[in-house]
């Protein structure tokens, strides 16, 4: 059950991670505490269990959210961000499989986290630095994820940053997400515990 709790756990912070892409992408900006916690989860490499990357789990509500409306029976399903996953999921895939590309980004993580002793994790310097890791490693796996959006909004290189730095955390959640256990089909045959799952820890934070 607590695997099932905590895979949920990281498939929530995945989809409010691509959610932060969406909404950046179509309005210029983010809920900064929201951004904060997902770039901090990249920074954990090695943690003894999941509250070290996702300490606040109350942060997590919108991602419980999005699992709900994703997963569940309604009919709130967003196309959008459904493109966003699969694109993130068949990119984890090939980087789980890369074990130069997984050197690369954790050698690039620790000159980030050194960073972190000077600046916050949304500095404008540190969420750069990070999107770089997405472009230099992520983005040469496979077929780059196309965002959608407003197109004079797309076009600023600080919107650009953060939304390459928002994919590399939603990429880290999907990475744990695999390490739990979690497998594409289990988004098809197992949506209702899934959606239990966020329900009942929606109602826990």
């Amino acid at each position: 059950m607590n695997t099932l709790h905590d895979r949920t756990m990281a498939l929530a912070a995945t989809l409010q991670a691509v959610a932060q892409v969406q909404y950046i992408a179509r309005h210029g900006e983010t809920d900064d505490e929201q951004l904060a916690a997902a770039l901090n989860t990249i920074m954990v490499t090695d943690p003894d269990s999941i509250d070290d990357i996702y300490p606040d789990k109350k942060v997590l509500a919108n991602g419980y959210r999005w699992v709900i409306n994703q997963l569940g029976d309604n009919h709130q399903k967003d196309v959008e961000i459904t493109r966003y996953l699969v694109g993130l999921l068949a990119l984890e895939r090939k980087l789980s499989r890369n074990h130069a590309a997984l050197a690369m980004m954790s050698e690039r993580i620790q000159q980030v986290r050194r960073q972190l002793q000077h600046f916050a994790v949304t500095d404008e310097q540190v969420i750069a630095n990070i999107a770089d890791i997405y472009s230099d490693i992520i983005s040469n796996l496979g077929p780059k994820i196309q965002i959608s959006g407003n197109p004079h909004i797309l076009q600023q290189k600080q919107v650009q940053n953060k939304i390459r730095a928002l994919l590399l955390a939603a990429m880290r959640s999907a990475v744990l997400w695999r390490q739990l256990g979690g497998k594409r089909r289990q988004l098809v045959f197992s949506r209702k515990a899934i959606v239990d799952t966020a329900n009942n820890s929606l109602t826990l934070y």
